[in-house]
């Protein structure tokens, strides 16, 4: 296995992330030590376990095969409802006869969304998602001396969304302290839902070896560092504890029937909302694009948006672990996934050629790229928390927006994770 200076300085990145965080600290005094070490122990075990142990493939390709499963099941369904565009037999005569349908965003990744909610939420009802939750829950409340009620939101958040997660510990959201909101809503910026992640996967799939098992395994290991950076930023009180937690859900449906049909109308609000996202920030970026191209031109290119990010997170990108002559284009990445939301994000990973960017660095970024922590999520969240707690309102609105930073910072911690390890770890 190759071990150099690019896997070292991923290493010092990891400082540097967790440095700033403790600059940026309330009560830099109360640095969690053993919860750091602890929580970046925990995330390379995991990638260990997942990826460098041989009989973890056989779960890892499960998840590729599960994945490529639902893709496949998500397709019929969208060829039934949409015909050609979703790849059904063309109507008419087409000039390359046996040519694969064009990629529509719209008819072959939103419809995924659909059917992983409503899946998730049969899952959920038949309790198959409840106990592994509870699982999650359960290590995160003994390994790093969480509350029943936030470790369980915690665990909630690898598999649902930022609004979601909430709902599964209702009863206790009145009880959390102000560091336990702040960190439950750090996690929610920091990870993805189940619905998103197929999609991702599906994404990076053409370009990324084993996309699916890295989506899944950055998810996991994301809420440990969202966990430790938003309890550096905001410390606990010494002696709280919201004990007493017996692990029961306000999140319950009826009948399976019934776990289908509000499964489907949740996922349309997600797909409804990525949909729409998408559109206008996809627009904003061309006006911009265009009037920043009577700017002038870079390198013989006219000046974009995309420029612009490479330039200002090209220096994050390398603390993370990219080499030089790629860190300008993980750059732009960056910044299209704090102002323009991960879905950009991925589908402009996704576009890069495959001899354009190595495949370190895309597995480096994918990392760096999964979670919710951009602007628009901002909110996304603080619409869905003031209803389930009206009266933290003023609290969560002060909190919401200093929680973007730590959600952003713990995807990227997780990059330096995966970056400081050899690749022989993920190649077999």
């Amino acid at each position: 296995m190759e071990w150099g200076w690019d896997n070292v300085r991923a290493m010092l990145g990891a400082i540097a992330i967790v440095g700033l965080s403790w600059g940026l600290s309330e009560n830099r005094k109360m640095f969690p030590w053993r919860l750091a070490l602890g929580a970046m122990a925990v995330q390379v075990f995991l990638v260990v376990l997942l990826f460098g142990v041989p009989a973890s493939q056989g779960f890892l390709n499960g998840v590729n095969g599960a994945v490529d499963g639902l893709n496949a099941a998500t397709i019929e369904g969208t060829k039934f409802v949409f015909g050609y565009l979703g790849g059904g037999e063309p109507p008419y005569v087409v000039v390359q006869p046996g040519a694969p349908p064009p990629f529509v965003f719209a008819f072959q990744v939103l419809p995924l969304i659909l059917v992983i909610s409503a899946l998730s939420a049969v899952l959920w009802h038949w309790k198959i998602l409840q106990w592994i939750t509870r699982g999650f829950g359960f290590i995160f409340e003994k390994s790093m001396g969480l509350g029943g009620a936030s470790a369980l939101a915690t665990a909630a958040n690898i598999f649902m969304g930022m609004v979601e997660s909430p709902i599964v510990i209702k009863g206790y959201l009145d009880k959390l302290s102000r560091s336990e909101l702040f960190m439950m809503m750090v996690v929610g910026l920091a990870t993805v839902a189940g619905s998103t992640m197929v999609a991702y996967a599906a994404i990076l799939s053409p370009t990324l070896p084993n996309a699916a098992g890295h989506v899944l395994v950055a998810s996991i290991i994301t809420a440990p560092a969202g966990i430790l950076l938003a309890r550096i930023m905001i410390p606990e009180q010494a002696g709280y504890f919201v004990d007493g937690m017996d692990y029961s859900s306000a999140l319950a449906y009826e009948s399976t029937m019934d776990a289908i049909t509000k499964g489907v109308q949740d996922g349309m609000m997600v797909v409804v909302n990525v949909g729409a996202f998408l559109l206008v920030f996809v627009s904003f970026v061309w006006i911009a694009n265009g009037l920043l191209s009577t700017l002038g031109t870079i390198g013989g290119e006219a000046l974009t948006l995309q420029h612009i990010f490479g330039y200002l997170f090209a220096p994050l990108a390398y603390v993370i672990g990219i080499p030089t002559n790629e860190m300008q284009k993980a750059g732009g990445l960056l910044g299209s996934k704090l102002f323009l939301t991960e879905f950009v994000a991925f589908i402009e990973l996704g576009a890069i050629p495959v001899d354009a960017l190595s495949e370190r660095s895309r597995m480096i970024m994918t990392y760096a790229l999964c979670g919710f922590a951009n602007v628009g999520s901002v909110g996304i969240m603080t619409g869905g928390m003031t209803v389930l707690m009206p009266e933290r309102r003023n609290e969560i609105l002060k909190l919401a927006w200093k929680a973007l930073i730590p959600g952003f910072l713990a995807t990227c911690l997780s990059a330096t994770i995966v970056a400081a390890l050899p690749m022989g770890v993920f190649v077999h």
